[in-house]
């Protein structure tokens, strides 16, 4: 069965393209052109992955992303805008996309940032339907990480993440008490092999720790340090 992408874009050459490059890489594609119809299609046909355009007609993709992740349907979106606008960036991130690319871009770009979210995923899912695999996990104080099943448990309470969101929580983990820059995160978790937008990372950082943080300003579990970057640990008392 092939992959299914969901391209909501309300510019026609640009849904033109991107099904074309899409469906000679080896996808299937289905379209739509404005913000309604593109949710109408993610709640019907559960795509492995939504590529969202930003200013759409009826609903714009800030409010699709918004209103997906409020009915818990959380396929990985990856939000297109022709605003090269710090705000507009790190707002679609907030409300749960999992990436975002500036217009105009090659398709190539698009291609190889499909891949990368699709590979997550696709592993996720082999995973999960794998029963003989030993479920092996992650304990930081009340913080449970499930690598295999891409879940992470806070005082026993399933934590709703976005692909991203966990990806960064897990490599976290992964180095605990150990610092990691943004840069070292971007090129991680983002497989950005360039000098990219460092704030995505702190949007994450903020994301998490509004998540498993009593006081985000206090932060016991993933800790700022200044001029280098981020790490996680423990608390000493729980």
């Amino acid at each position: 069965m092939k992959t299914k992408i969901l391209v909501v874009d309300d510019e026609q050459p640009i849904v033109t393209l991107l099904k074309y490059n899409l469906e000679q890489a080896g996808y299937e594609v289905i379209t739509a052109m404005d913000g309604e119809e593109g949710k109408r299609l993610a709640e019907l046909e559960s795509p492995d992955i939504i590529i969202l355009d930003l200013m759409l007609p009826k609903l714009d993709g800030m409010e699709v992303c918004k209103m997906l992740r409020q009915e818990k349907i959380m396929i990985p979106i990856l939000m297109l805008t022709a605003k090269d606008d710090e705000f507009e960036k790190i707002l679609g991130l907030e409300l749960g996309a999992d990436d975002y690319m500036v217009k105009p871009f090659s398709p190539r770009e698009v291609i190889a940032r499909v891949k990368a979210i699709l590979r997550r995923t696709q592993a996720q899912t082999e995973t999960v339907n794998d029963i003989t695999v030993e479920v092996t996990q992650i304990k930081i104080g009340n913080l449970t990480i499930y690598p295999e099943k891409y879940e992470a448990y806070f005082k026993d309470q399933l934590l709703e993440l976005t692909l991203k969101e966990f990806e960064l929580l897990h490599y976290l983990a992964q180095n605990k008490g150990c610092v990691l820059t943004r840069d070292q995160l971007l090129s991680s978790v983002w497989n950005y092999d360039f000098a990219g937008d460092t704030r995505i990372v702190d949007v994450h950082i903020s994301h998490l720790r509004e998540k498993i943080e009593k006081d985000t300003k206090k932060p016991v579990y993933i800790k700022t340090v200044r001029g280098l970057g981020y790490k996680i640990e423990g608390p000493k008392q729980e």
